[in-house]
């Protein structure tokens, strides 16, 4: 990942080569990838921002796809069930996962300022949490590893950057 993930770009290639990495890891693993649950790729793959179920929702009902809840809740399921998307349990949302091409522990870096999300591959059994765990004999499964901050574009804005941090501390 590159300081440039935060930089605004045209993404529908971004959207095209999820989708169809989405659709190829869907049929080696002979998963069926509905159009609701494409769609909601789709939706999450649209800004680089997490979504909440009924944000995603009421996309879905202005197409047509679905008006209640347990439509959006079982695409976000199946989605995060095979690595596709990630719930941002900071934020009680989710977003569509960047890195399908290998496996990885996200570490997703939020701005607390214009909101943005981007993912980022992290090693925690090789920090200090894996250096943890094994002290402790403790064999990691999953992390959930979330930083909240400000991106460039926000933190170029900011009055006094520096200030704010040391005043929320």
């Amino acid at each position: 990942m590159s300081r440039h993930a935060f930089e605004a770009h045209d993404h529908q290639d971004c959207i095209a080569d999820a989708v169809a990495a989405a659709e190829r890891l869907c049929a080696e693993r002979k998963l069926q990838f509905t159009q609701v649950r494409q769609r909601v790729l789709e939706i999450l793959l649209s800004e680089h921002k997490a979504m909440g179920a009924y944000e995603i929702l009421d996309h879905l009902r202005a197409e047509g796809l679905g008006s209640q809840p347990p439509v959006a809740y079982r695409a976000l399921d199946f989605l995060t069930k095979h690595g596709l998307a990630h719930r941002i349990e900071r934020l009680n949302a989710f977003i569509a996962c960047t890195h399908l091409q290998n496996a990885h522990a996200p570490a997703f870096l939020i701005c607390r300022s214009c909101e943005r999300v981007v993912e980022a591959e992290s090693d925690p059994v090789g920090g200090e949490l894996g250096r943890a765990a094994t002290q402790a004999g403790f064999v990691i499964e999953r992390t959930v590893r979330e930083a909240e901050g400000l991106c460039p574009a926000c933190a170029g804005a900011a009055p006094d950057v520096a200030g704010d941090r040391t005043a929320s501390a």
